[in-house]
């Protein structure tokens, strides 16, 4: 049962799967919590997904699942990152959500800006990962439409490219109509538009 079920499903996907009505439906997916292999999240439209895995019964967690505890965007994904003996830090899951290349994990992680960062941290990071200029374009979009700590000076004076800097992506193929002035500054682009960040009005 758990390796016919493993990954994310509804309630409907697991009746589907199993051919099974919506109260055996409930049975199963109850047996497997209770041997530790579910856990369960909310969508935006109140729907419960769960998430089905014999890592789960190991603990640890996932950058998805502290992600979803921040930000007002929620993440419902097969690719679960779980990580063991440690909760990652604020810096680690921008980084995180940076190299995804994911438009709904980066969006997602633009709340993580309103927490207490390691600036000096980050910049390591975000260095050592070739995404400084992302994180930057990210930070300044963040302000736009949301209350967010301040970015350390030496971030954004080591960070900021210079003019003869080729222009990057964050997202391979997309750029961004209503925030060319973030994207020139940092001569990166980025992948939205005004009406994507509409979680966060």
């Amino acid at each position: 049962m758990l390796k016919k079920l493993e990954g994310v499903h509804t309630l409907q996907s697991v009746m589907s799967l199993l051919h099974v009505d919506k109260q055996k439906a409930i049975y199963y997916i109850h047996r497997l919590r209770k041997e530790g292999y579910v856990k369960t999240a909310r969508a935006t439209n109140n729907m419960r997904i769960y998430s089905i895995s014999f890592e789960n019964k190991l603990g640890g967690t996932s950058y998805e699942e502290l992600l979803n505890a921040v930000s007002p965007v929620k993440l419902s994904t097969g690719t679960v990152h779980r990580v063991y003996g440690k909760v990652p830090t604020a810096e680690e899951m921008l980084v995180h959500a940076v190299k995804t290349k994911s438009l709904r994990t980066i969006l997602a992680a633009l709340a993580l800006f309103k927490e207490e960062i390691d600036w000096d941290a980050l910049y390591r990071l975000a260095k050592a990962n070739h995404c400084e200029r992302q994180i930057g374009a990210l930070y300044d979009l963040a302000r736009k439409i949301m209350r967010t700590r301040r970015m350390g000076t030496r971030f954004r004076h080591l960070a900021i490219p210079k003019s003869q800097h080729a222009f990057g992506y964050t997202i391979p193929g997309l750029k961004s109509k209503d925030f060319q002035d973030i994207e020139n500054l940092w001569r990166v682009h980025l992948p939205f538009n005004k009406t994507d960040l509409e979680a966060y009005a």
